[in-house]
């Protein structure tokens, strides 16, 4: 037997925990490295009642970013004259924030100040559907940023909405910056949900496509969103329920969850635009290395140059050409009245972002408890440490030994393990034996039919015991060589 260990081994670790890598698809290989413990990001929303409710998970988890912008523009749904939510429709929220603001510093200092999150609230391009014609205070914002050399790290651009501030920020940096345009892309990467206007196929797609931008654009995003109902396996939906929400959420906890916009009876209402968030939010997964490798946010499969779509589980599926949004994206599609997918096809394609609603809503659980409670009185997630690198080199026949015993849990709490294989990450396609999948140490099996070049994706899943009870995660890679 071949072990890490044992002088036969060729299990190699080839890269740290610190420095985590980014790459063109699961299948190619590395193009650009970026540190991802703390992302920057810029939302892009249309004030829908669901952005509002994910608005509200956002600050909750703002400790985790570095917020550049939160921008109101417009959506194929929303815009000046019709269906409006007001210029101003996030003061009430920011109010609500500024409120509980000193109880969740005391649970992390890197939680923005009220002031600063309205310092870089901005008005976009509001007018109308698709409307890209303005110079705006949101599009000179995305510009300003985008521009600056000080901070090389990547921008995460959200869009809750339509595209067309964004849009309109790359077009005055073609009109004006012609020359920087390769450096600017070369730092965006943008998570849609939906293409809720015209513009990313009229504009940033012609203009900008050649410069190799990730993107993902969502269609998973309904399991969180109004037909929740109609996606969330029967054993999670509990989580979304009223008499969850009300006493996680929605009551005794201050005034930011209190002003989350559930419906009446306290059921869940919607959160599409979610997922562009919680993509970013750093809990072990390593997806923001590649979108096919899954996460909180879903995962995503490279469908057309740089561009991330659903995964859409029909043989033969052929992907629109042009706009992924709610007239063809499948998930929708799938959701209405004569659809001819099958339950099993709406549970595999959901699955990559419902899969995880227990350990994210127990974590929303946690921020409520944090803007009313001291520390001492709160949960907090463990920190999941790996004793070797998180990407690691076997050949068929070995086997790898993994642990995780320096993880560690800030509140002292008593931690349960979970070794699992992701196997839909990962490129070999058949299911691999763990051993000790519920210890702090584990063994992978590398099968003998594993392919040099095979990926292998293992997660080491830790779960305190605290209330609510948190995970979080490792990602392991197990590159197959001959």
């Amino acid at each position: 037997m071949n072990t890490l260990n044992s002088a036969s081994s060729v299990v190699i670790g080839i890269a740290g925990a610190l420095f985590l890598s980014s790459y063109d698809d699961n299948r190619t290989g590395q193009i650009i490295a970026e540190d991802t413990n703390r992302p920057r990001v810029i939302v892009t929303t249309d004030g829908e009642i669901d952005d509002e409710c994910s608005l509200v998970r956002f600050l909750l988890y703002s400790n985790e970013w570095d917020i550049e912008g939160i921008i109101t523009s417009s959506s194929q749904y929303h815009w000046h004259g019709h269906k409006w939510a007001g210029d101003d429709w996030m003061e009430p929220t920011l109010k609500a924030y500024g409120e509980v603001y000193p109880n969740l510093t005391k649970h992390d200092s890197n939680y923005p100040t009220p002031e600063y999150l309205r310092e870089h609230c901005f008005l976009g391009n509001v007018e109308r559907e698709g409307e890209m014609d303005s110079v705006t205070a949101g599009s000179q914002q995305i510009v300003k940023v985008l521009l600056d050399e000080t901070d090389k790290r990547p921008i995460w651009i959200q869009a809750w909405g339509g595209t067309n501030t964004i849009a309109r920020a790359l077009k005055t940096i073609e009109e004006d910056y012609p020359g920087k345009m390769k450096t600017v892309a070369d730092k965006m990467r943008f998570f849609f949900i939906w293409e809720q206007d015209s513009t990313y196929q009229a504009y940033i797609r012609p203009h900008w496509s050649k410069y190799n931008i990730k993107t993902i654009i969502s269609d998973q995003f309904e399991a969180i969103a109004y037909r929740w109902k109609m996606v969330q396996p029967e054993d999670m939906q509990k989580y979304y329920e009223g008499s969850w929400m009300k006493e996680n959420i929605l009551q005794g906890h201050g005034a930011l969850c209190s002003s989350y916009k559930a419906h009446e009876n306290g059921d869940f209402r919607s959160e599409g635009d979610s997922p562009a968030f919680l993509h970013t939010i750093n809990v072990g997964l390593r997806n923001l290395e590649n979108p096919s490798w899954g996460g909180w946010g879903g995962r995503y499969v490279k469908v057309r140059e740089n561009t991330y779509l659903d995964p859409v589980p029909v043989e033969g599926y052929q992907y629109p050409e042009g706009r992924w949004y709610g007239e063809n994206g499948w998930g929708r599609c799938s959701l209405r009245s004569g659809s001819t997918a099958t339950e099993k096809e709406r549970y595999i394609y959901f699955k990559p972002m419902w899969r995880w609603g227990a350990a994210m809503q127990n974590d929303f659980a946690a921020r409520a408890d944090w803007c009313v409670e001291p520390y001492e009185k709160a949960n907090h997630a463990p920190v999941v440490v790996l004793a070797h690198a998180t990407d690691l080199q076997a050949r068929a026949g070995d086997t790898v030994e993994l642990s995780a015993e320096e993880t560690k849990d800030p509140d002292g709490d008593k931690l349960t393990y979970r070794w699992w294989q992701y196997v839909e990450a990962g490129t070999y396609s058949g299911n691999v034996k763990i051993e000790g999948m519920q210890g702090v140490h584990a063994s992978v099996i590398v099968p003998e039919d594993a392919k040099p070049g095979n990926t292998i994706h293992v997660i080491c899943e830790v779960t305190d015991d605290g209330i609510p009870q948190l995970t979080r995660y490792q990602r392991i890679v197990i590159q197959i060589v001959k």
